[in-house]
């Protein structure tokens, strides 16, 4: 099995390299990832200027590492296009640091990238851990195993693109692992003005103004201390949604409390 893996982070993100090593266990691995932050993207892709990547001495030994002077979606674009060799069986983006969840899919870089994966005609999932500077990220590195295993068995649908959010809690309070859709009207932008001594600036700040209550919603399955794996076909590209069952997130659950 061969996985390519990005992020929105960044290439030298604590997240992307425990995703890593993770996956090394499993498969071979890839990394083409930005060379700097570029969170809240989305899906952006860079048309009217040239891409610069190069490779660099990887974090875990022994991965192929790209950065990329570019997107996420660059990223996964000029992996698939031109720096992978070889064809790869799943693209994940991750581990972010911060949770990608309801509307704000729509500006995640993080989720930008597993789209553009998707839209090559591969599975693909994005994953994030809901806090900043969290410590629970070994946690969703193993689950990303255990998916990546069950999307290579065909005990998950190839045909997949997943949002996958953990809490920010240790595994053993984590309640269960829901099978969602997203949230709408969770966050909302605000504006803060500033001076700098010569003129004015403005500052966006992306601010959660409700707790949504709705309980197939994936904001409600975190704020509950679940697991949320959201199908986004139906959400982004008006396709019906694969099926996952129940029982499978039960599966996974125990399966992830055993390693």
């Amino acid at each position: 099995m061969r996985i390519l893996i990005t992020n929105d982070d960044g290439i030298f993100a604590p997240g992307l390299w425990t995703l890593a090593k993770e996956l090394k266990n499993i498969a071979q691995v890839v990394v083409v990832a930005p060379d700097r932050e570029q969170s809240a993207i989305g899906t952006a892709v860079t048309l009217r200027q040239p891409l610069r990547a190069q490779r660099v001495s990887p974090i875990v030994p022994e991965v192929e590492t790209y950065s990329v002077a570019g997107t996420p979606a660059d990223s996964v674009i000029l992996a698939l296009g031109k720096l992978v060799k070889n064809k790869v069986d799943l693209v994940i983006s991750g581990i972010n640091q911060g949770p990608n969840l309801g509307d704000d899919v729509l500006i995640s870089g993080t989720v930008g990238a597993a789209l553009q994966g998707y839209l090559c005609g591969f599975p693909a999932l994005a994953i994030s851990v809901a806090a900043v500077d969290s410590l629970h990220l070994d946690d969703a590195a193993r689950l990303a195993v255990l998916l990546a295993r069950k999307i290579d068995s065909n005990s998950l649908p190839t045909d997949i693109l997943l949002n996958v959010n953990l809490p920010d809690l240790p595994l053993a309070k984590i309640k269960g692992i829901k099978i969602t859709r997203l949230a709408s009207g969770g966050y909302t932008n605000t504006i803060e003005e500033g001076f700098d001594g010569k003129r004015e600036y403005y500052w966006v700040v992306r601010q959660k103004v409700n707790t949504d209550t709705d309980r197939k919603t994936d904001v409600w399955a975190i704020d509950q201390g679940n697991i949320s794996i959201t199908s986004l076909h139906t959400h982004l590209l008006n396709k019906s949604s694969p099926s996952i069952s129940d029982s499978l997130c039960s599966d996974l659950l125990q399966e992830l409390q055993k390693t």
